[in-house]
């Protein structure tokens, strides 16, 4: 059975149900924005919107599983057992004062709803008992032409909330869409609203430009439009910033930086912010001696991440992951010399698949040569191999019956034995107790 292919016929299926019982009271019942969109480009919707004339206490009555989201804006979220589906009333925006919300809505028709949305390709309606596309706004048209335009005029339209600024970026690198010119144009004038976007909603969206697909292209727009100086000032700063071009002959740090998102696939937030990010220490941190180098940049680049993340409000854990990718992206270049306990450690985090990738990327975007790599991929796969004969020889507990107190000298000695286990020189438990006595007495 294909799991995924039916979640996505469900879902559909379930929009359906909505709409067909609202229709059989008598109401108007569409699918709306971007399912319609994915439909028309023989993409599979994640979520179906459903937009209709009942008003949220009518929505509400017949379908009882559900939850009044926001009165004042028509939204209620219906709970079936295919999904759930926010219903939203057809409606009018008053003005936007705060940047964000409109200061007044008003009921309306289909008509009017699709004049209040962001963009063209998003503002379609499709009527399921009939299959008919309802488009009151020429996004099929923009849709074949490949085309991202605002609903009317771009300036009203980004002043009403300026993330739609970086939703644009990102819909047109991940349909490969151009943006109409006065959208752009637009873009360019109003690129410092976006400091009026809260920085969750700036980091959902720089998360969705990440992972989405086609990073790259939005990167360049960011830059081209003046938002990246805006939300990422760090990477900006980048441009210029010279690399000693036997090692980096793509150019200087920033175009590197902007390189490598090319191969990012499908990745986690994690990955994607580790990669943007690994090489936004070497600003601070470039010397010229008998070539250009960065002592430490990794260092003060993880620092720095976890500044930016802070700023941007990501979790504590994707900041700690990405600071400790960025922190060890130069250490495998040391994997040669290692010790056998040193790789193991490394193997044993399970962050090391993502380093493994960082650092693959990192090298493909500067001097390309992966035969290191692959080295370290085949041990790797060892190790995997191996995973279920690991147990630790020595607990806490056993240095307790031996007669040590809990303390720091705890974790000297966990380690040392771990190391000794990893090296090969200690194979069991009595083994590791006789290399404890024989090293350390207990107080």
């Amino acid at each position: 059975m294909n799991v995924k292919k039916d979640k996505y016929v469900s879902l559909e299926k379930g929009a359906r149900k909505i709409c067909s019982i609202l229709q059989k009271k008598g109401y108007i019942a569409y699918f709306a924005g971007g399912c319609v969109r994915d439909l028309i480009m023989k993409r599979k919707p994640i979520d179906y919107d459903i937009a209709t004339n009942a008003i949220p206490e009518e929505i509400h009555r017949h379908f009882p599983n559900s939850v009044m989201l926001w009165k004042h804006f028509g939204v209620v979220r219906v709970l079936l057992p295919e999904g759930e589906y926010e219903v939203t009333t057809f409606r009018s925006d008053g003005p936007y004062l705060d940047g964000r919300h409109p200061s007044s809505v008003v009921f309306s028709s289909p008509q009017e709803d699709a004049q209040r949305r962001d963009f063209t390709i998003n503002a379609l309606f499709f009527d399921p008992s009939t299959n008919e596309i309802i488009d009151y706004v020429g996004g099929q048209e923009d849709i074949r032409q490949g085309i991202i335009r605002t609903v009317g005029n771009p300036y009203h339209r980004f002043s009403e909330d300026y993330l739609r600024l970086l939703r644009a970026a990102r819909f047109s690198a991940r349909f490969n869409f151009k943006i109409e010119e006065s959208t752009l144009k637009a873009m360019k004038k109003l690129h410092e609203g976006i400091q009026k976007v809260s920085a969750e909603r700036i980091r959902d969206e720089l998360t969705k430009i990440l992972t989405e697909g086609n990073p790259f292209w939005a990167f360049e727009i960011l830059d081209q439009t003046g938002l990246l100086t805006e939300i990422l000032p760090e990477i900006s700063a980048l441009k210029g910033i010279e690399q000693d071009k036997e090692y980096h002959p793509e150019g200087d740090v920033f175009t590197h930086t902007l390189l490598t998102l090319k191969y990012l696939k499908n990745p986690s937030s994690v990955l994607a912010m580790a990669v943007l990010l690994h090489d936004i220490g070497k600003k601070q941190t470039i010397t010229y001696t008998d070539r250009i180098r960065f002592p430490k940049h990794e260092a003060i680049g993880a620092q720095m991440a976890k500044q930016i993340m802070e700023r941007l409000r990501f979790s504590r854990s994707e900041i700690e992951d990405v600071a400790w990718l960025i922190k060890n992206h130069m250490t495998l270049l040391q994997y040669p010399q290692m010790k056998e306990s040193t790789r193991k450690r490394l193997f044993k985090n399970s962050l090391f698949p993502l380093l493994l990738e960082l650092v693959k990327i990192d090298i493909q975007t500067s001097f390309g040569d992966l035969s290191s790599i692959n080295t370290i991929e085949k041990d790797y796969q060892i190790f995997l191999r191996n995973i279920p004969e690991y147990q630790p020889l020595l607990r806490g507990k056993d240095l307790i019956g031996l007669g040590f107190s809990p303390g720091p000298l705890f974790r000297t000695i966990l380690n040392e034995v771990e190391n000794a286990q990893l090296e090969g020189t200690l194979k069991t438990h009595e083994e590791a107790i006789q290399f404890v006595l024989q090293n350390w007495q207990p107080s």
